[in-house]
């Protein structure tokens, strides 16, 4: 196999597993382990992974890049349609829901548009767009003021003071990322705010995240893992990641993707 072949199959790996070994791609590829570290440092320098000891993992972004709605909404779809189908389950008739910013939170919202007498507040310009076109009559969507971000969230003072004053059954929330140092973390420092103001607002706090969220670290955290009463993910969380979120959370539940 040519190094560029091998590469792009270590790539894949990563991109797949989260992270690889030295050791296990060597015996993998029947390779030493110096060659599968001048493949990783190749691929590090072109910005598609991140060396560290004894492997690599993923390729993380900066703690303030945020990606932009559209961009964000053709990843790991399959995940998100499955944790919003698992999180609707929790949502009954006459609730008042919160559903934050996100794509995840989006696919909840399409899940949502049949439930009888629902009153749902957000501060997500498309999760407003798809109740008030698909919803039921009998449902109540309120959308947030505030000041629009890249991922069509409302921020700010005027999205805060909105919420102040709301008494919500759930507040379901899409994260930017989350580990076991940070907690549950978004780039924008504004939506880190407004996430606060949904977490007081709420009985219970739903987090949605798919597998790619875990070691993912905004600049700003806006709660602590314990906070969350329910984390709903897919079955590519990692080991680790569950361990920490079974410890620290009320429910973990893991959802498996359809055939």
């Amino acid at each position: 196999m040519l190094a560029p072949q091998r590469q792009e199959a270590i790539l894949s790996r990563v991109r797949t597993a989260g992270g690889v070994r030295v050791t296990e791609l060597a015996a993998e590829f029947g390779v030493s382990d110096m060659t599968i570290r001048r493949d990783l440092e190749a691929l590090a320098e072109r910005g598609l992974l991140a060396k560290v000891h004894g492997g690599a993992t993923t390729a993380r972004p900066g703690s303030t890049d945020e990606p932009g709605f559209a961009a964000k909404s053709v990843r790991q779809r399959a995940e998100k349609a499955a944790i919003a189908q698992e999180a609707a389950r929790l949502v009954t008739p006459g609730m008042a829901v919160a559903l934050s910013a996100g794509t995840t939170t989006a696919e909840l919202a399409h899940r949502l548009t049949g439930v009888p007498a629902l009153t749902v507040v957000t501060n997500s310009i498309p999760v407003a767009e798809i109740l008030h076109r698909s919803g039921r009559p009998d449902q109540t969507v309120v959308l947030t003021g505030g000041v629009r971000t890249p991922s069509d969230a409302l921020v700010g003072p005027v999205a805060v003071a909105a919420i102040r004053s709301l008494h919500l059954d759930l507040v379901f929330l899409g994260v930017h990322g989350m580990s076991e140092r940070a907690g549950f973390s978004t780039p924008n420092l504004l939506e880190a705010e407004t996430n606060r103001a949904l977490l007081a607002a709420g009985d219970r706090l739903v987090v949605l995240a798919d597998h790619t969220k875990w070691a993912t670290v905004g600049i700003s955290s806006f709660a602590e893992l314990a906070e969350a009463h329910t984390v709903v993910s897919d079955a590519d969380l990692p080991e680790p990641a569950r361990e920490v979120l079974a410890a620290q959370v009320t429910e973990l539940l893991i959802c498996e993707l359809s055939a």
